[in-house]
């Protein structure tokens, strides 16, 4: 009777690996097995299936290929009737006006013009380190070249790049007629109101002869004609962004740039040297559209990116909960 108290004493006082156990010990081991009784069971089983299937699903997502992305539509081209009929034929005075896309276009870079000061300068001065914004509009226009200058100087406003410093910005008049006063006129009032330190030295106003004139407004498709009488220039508004080689690199229509868009454009001209991280992201979830002169969103590699989270997600979950079984094993 003794031997037999002594032993069950004995098995009741120690644990499975020998050593003797009190009150408390014995709690917590009965608590860790109930706990993760589970895991060692259907229940962890079906937990990895689980997220093995997640992981699919991800992995699926990652190969989505680009080229579901949303393309662009063809431009007409010129002189191509177009298949709406009448309705968009334009009136016999804006026939010939518009803006040629020419991307990758070189423009000559040997052309000289007249700065706001007067002084003959050569349009190759004014590249070689910092994409371009050209603007080409004619300083005494009544309307629409104010507007379009207007627009532009609010987008500017409102990108946080600087004028003279990550870029510059040509705004080049196509009135062979108009003088160097009235560009410097123009400089005075728009770089006031843009109102950065620096932006003199980054935005010129300049004027030239005609033959000097055609042959940028030629190389960025730029079409134009004067109207004697109404004495003045019909023409298209919009704004190019050249890289710092001189060539056209994307166009923007109207008279209001939306500064992402802007943005965008300028980190692309000038080969990712300017912007941040978050700039190339958006570049590569956006493409953009010759259509419209605006950078759409590329469905297909925003699946992309999202899968691939979903991936670091899953690894990083199963290796927390490898490392939390195994330090939970070893209590």
């Amino acid at each position: 009777m003794t031997n037999l108290g002594f032993t069950s004493l004995g098995h009741r006082f120690l644990s499975k690996k020998g050593k003797p156990m009190n009150k408390l010990t014995d709690v917590r081991e009965r608590n860790r097995n109930l706990r993760y009784a589970p895991s060692q069971g259907r229940g962890f089983g079906y937990r990895w299936w689980l997220l093995l299937v997640l992981g699919m699903l991800a992995v699926a997502q990652t190969l989505v290929p680009v080229s579901y992305a949303w393309q662009a539509p063809a431009l007409p081209q010129a002189g191509t009737p177009s298949p709406l009929g009448n309705s968009k034929v334009l009136p016999p005075l804006l026939q010939g006006i518009g803006i040629d896309q020419r991307l990758n276009e070189q423009v000559p870079l040997d052309l000289h013009f007249r700065d706001e000061f007067g002084k003959t300068v050569r349009l190759g001065d004014y590249f070689g380190k910092k994409p371009v914004i050209l603007s080409l509009v004619y300083f005494d226009c009544p309307m629409l070249c104010t507007m379009a200058e207007n627009g532009l100087l609010h987008s500017l406003q409102e990108v946080k790049f600087s004028v003279g410093r990550e870029f510059d910005v040509l705004t080049v008049s196509f009135d062979p007629h108009e003088t160097v006063e009235l560009a410097a006129a123009k400089k005075a009032v728009y770089v006031g109101l843009y109102g950065r330190k620096g932006a003199e030295a980054g935005w010129h106003f300049l004027t030239g002869d005609e033959t000097e004139i055609q042959r940028l407004t030629h190389a960025v498709g730029f079409r134009y004609r004067y109207d004697p009488q109404a004495k003045q220039f019909v023409h298209a508004t919009g704004i190019m962004l050249l890289t710092p080689q001189g060539r056209v690199a994307r166009y923007f229509y109207g008279i209001y740039y939306p500064s992402r868009d802007l943005r965008l454009g300028l980190v692309e001209a000038s080969a990712n040297r300017i912007g941040s991280p978050v700039d190339e992201v958006l570049l590569f979830c956006c493409r953009y559209d010759p259509a419209t002169g605006k950078y759409g969103v590329i469905i297909a590699r925003i699946i992309q990116i999202s899968g691939l989270m979903t991936i670091l997600f899953i690894g990083g979950l199963l290796l927390a909960l490898s490392r939390y079984r195994q330090a939970a094993s070893g209590v």
